[in-house]
């Protein structure tokens, strides 16, 4: 908790002691309420899917016996590399917590959205079907963690503010990244990484310290991408995927009810964001680049730049040679026999096992 510096790590110290995971009503027969945080404030996933769900589907599913109030992850002071700790805490007793921000301290559980592991959504599906039971028992018995659902936001493209024709392109340019991983890729094209959160994105490419951007299509033109950046490249460098989960002792001390009604209903929320996830990212070039089947985002005038074979080869090379190589050295030896025993069997090349 140090890292979250004195003041911070009191005050949620001081929540997590004084107040409930579930808190009922005072009055005999009122809904018990859940305290939720969610994913990005602004975006379709949140505003149309996830807060409906918690303030208005769940009392409607259970007949007004349960509620939920739901923060955005990113207006709930917390950060993003802590969420893990403190749901296992019981701080936060059900959150968010997206991968990226687990790429350097647990970089384990990256292994399913590698950047250049999945160039599309089919194979995305297939790769999180052989990791996500790896993922829920890891989650369970080394965090304390329930898995509920497994969330992914729009493929994560390439904006472009000077003419660029493709990945050789990216070469000197400083391009924002989410994760080490992505910078990973992007080193391997001689470019230069910068992080940069997803708030200040849109800032950083107006004042030109980011020449480039790997955000998602759509999450890019809500935030006005489209007015900083040019060129759009929708190759998917990654997916930017996330875990909802509870804290193990707030999720056994709900009533079977409600965890019963959770784990039937949650799953239809995770479904239900996948396929706005793949339709966002199809709209999100659309709107980018001004195309009239644009119907959910601000239009734009950026060009759209094909992904050419040559293009698709590079990427499965980094993949193999730089990206796989450095998760490996930040992940430990028992990655390899971890990546042998899920994810290279079905999605990508065996690696050998450390002695």
């Amino acid at each position: 908790m140090a890292r979250l510096g004195p003041l911070l790590g009191a005050a949620l110290l001081s929540a997590a002691m004084q107040a409930p995971a579930a808190e009922p009503a005072p009055q005999a027969g009122a809904a018990l309420r859940l305290r939720v945080v969610g994913g990005l404030a602004g975006i379709t996933q949140y505003a149309q899917l996830e807060a409906p769900f918690w303030t208005r589907d769940l009392a409607r599913l259970s007949q007004g016996r349960f509620d939920a109030d739901i923060v955005p992850f990113d207006r709930a002071g917390v950060p993003g590399m802590e969420m893990l700790r403190l749901l296992e805490l019981g701080v936060v007793p059900f959150g968010t917590v997206f991968m990226s921000s687990l790429s350097d301290r647990y970089p384990q559980y990256m292994a399913a959205d590698l950047p250049g592991l999945n160039p599309d959504f089919a194979a995305l599906r297939r790769s999180l079907a052989v990791f996500r039971p790896y993922l829920e028992r890891a989650l369970r018995e080394e965090h304390g963690i329930e898995l509920l659902a497994v969330y992914v936001y729009p493929a994560q493209v390439v904006f472009c503010k000077q003419p660029f024709d493709g990945l050789a392109d990216l070469r000197g340019r400083r391009v924002r990244v989410s994760s080490a991983a992505q910078g990973d890729f992007v080193s391997a094209l001689e470019a230069h990484p910068r992080h940069v959160p997803f708030a200040r994105l849109a800032q950083s490419m107006e004042a030109g310290t980011s020449e480039c951007a790997i955000t998602g299509a759509m999450p890019g033109n809500a935030m006005g991408l489209h007015m900083y950046a040019a060129y759009l490249y929708p190759m998917p460098i990654s997916w930017g995927m996330a875990i909802f989960g509870a804290n193990g002792a707030a999720w056994k001390a709900l009533p079977e009810e409600l965890r019963a009604l959770l784990r039937s209903e949650l799953p239809r929320l995770e479904t239900a964001i996948w396929l706005s996830a793949e339709q966002e990212t199809l709209q999100g070039v659309d709107c980018n680049v001004g195309s009239p089947r644009c119907t959910t985002g601000r239009r734009g005038r950026m060009a759209l730049v094909p992904v050419r074979p040559q293009d698709e080869a590079r990427r499965e090379d980094i993949l193999r040679t730089v990206v796989l190589p450095r998760w490996l050295q930040r992940c430990g030896a028992r990655c390899a026999d971890l990546w042998n025993r899920t994810m290279g069997p079905a999605r990508g090349p065996a690696v050998p096992a450390k002695p």
